[in-house]
């Protein structure tokens, strides 16, 4: 599986005009259950919105879907569905509330608003890197804790909070096949003695 871009968490954009207000509610959804339960949790919180529009991108099956919710056709979820195609993010689905104003804004109208709410969603959202990784541990002297720290962040690990009892036992993730060298580092560091376990490789944001 190859590495892919998403969004950590959820993001808001808002945009206004002639008084319809657009909201872009962004979540991260690795399914088509989590992106229709934050569709519904949206609309359940939205009851008395004119629209709810979405756009889904989903890595699984490379399956995309949108909605216009009673918003002429091509205005609403296809152009929410468009900035999601050029951000190059997946897993993710945005949902664009409009509170209406009383002013019909036309077509191009509405393209550029749900455009620019969604926009602007993805502008507040945090990307991150979805990619293959391996979780390690090692446990160590007090007095080779800091050299150990140390070599792991050099390497690239990303540390976790240090557990301490007689001895020191670090915590890391770091890409797969990365591992190697700091392998051999930690055990020249502890001449030989350090015991490295190293997980089974797993996705997660990096």
């Amino acid at each position: 599986m190859e590495d892919y871009r998403t969004i950590r968490g959820t993001a808001i954009g808002e945009y206004e005009e002639k008084k319809s207000r657009f909201i872009a509610q962004l979540s991260f959804a690795d399914s088509e259950e989590k992106a229709v339960a934050f569709l519904e949790q949206v609309r359940a919180a939205n009851r008395t919105a004119r629209h709810n529009v979405y756009a889904y991108r989903l890595r699984e099956g490379s399956r995309e879907r949108y909605s216009d919710d009673g918003e002429p056709a091509k205005t609403a979820g296809t152009p929410a569905l468009e900035v999601l195609q050029h951000s190059g993010l997946t897993d993710l689905i945005v949902v664009i509330t409009r509170y209406f104003g009383g002013v019909l804004l036309g077509t191009g109208g509405l393209v550029r608003a749900y455009t620019t709410a969604t926009s602007r969603a993805l502008e507040a959202a945090e990307v991150v890197t979805v990619r293959s990784v391996v979780a390690l541990d090692v446990t160590v002297d007090y007095g080779l804790y800091e050299r150990a720290d140390l070599l792991i962040r050099a390497a690239g690990g990303k540390l976790a909070e240090p557990e301490f009892t007689d001895k020191v036992t670090l915590r890391w993730q770091m890409p797969e096949h990365t591992e190697g060298p700091l392998l051999t580092q930690l055990q020249e560091l502890t001449r030989g003695t350090a015991n490295v376990t190293v997980s089974e490789p797993f996705y997660a944001a990096f």
